[in-house]
């Protein structure tokens, strides 16, 4: 079994999160696919960001990293939104309902 970091762009930092999501290899990577792939670091607790979604997107296609342009970019981040927003709570809403609930003023 080949270890994750043995897909092109991903690294040690990789490495520990696929762990925590409990990954290990890159055929399990493989297997789920960089959306599925997402999803379980997304419920491990790991922090969204954009670039890290289409980092994995570009690996398992064995493409450079900073390949992605244009209207793949533009696609790949409207998936992203709807995989966070299905999987993160939206933490200004959960701010905005916490200042409401304490009186700041302003209703939001």
């Amino acid at each position: 079994m080949a270890p994750v970091d043995s897909l092109p762009n991903l690294g040690p930092a990789s490495v520990e999160q696929f762990a925590r999501a409990g990954i290990t290899t890159a055929e399990e990577i493989r297997a789920l696919g960089a959306d599925a792939a997402y999803e379980r670091l997304l419920r491990a607790g790991i922090r969204p960001h954009f670039i890290g979604y289409y980092v994995l997107h570009m690996a398992l296609q064995g493409r450079p990293w900073n390949d992605c342009k244009g209207a793949e970019k533009k696609d790949l981040r409207a998936r992203f939104d709807a995989l966070k927003s299905r999987i993160t709570p939206n933490e200004d809403d959960a701010l905005e309902r916490i200042l409401n609930q304490i009186g700041t003023g302003h209703r939001r």
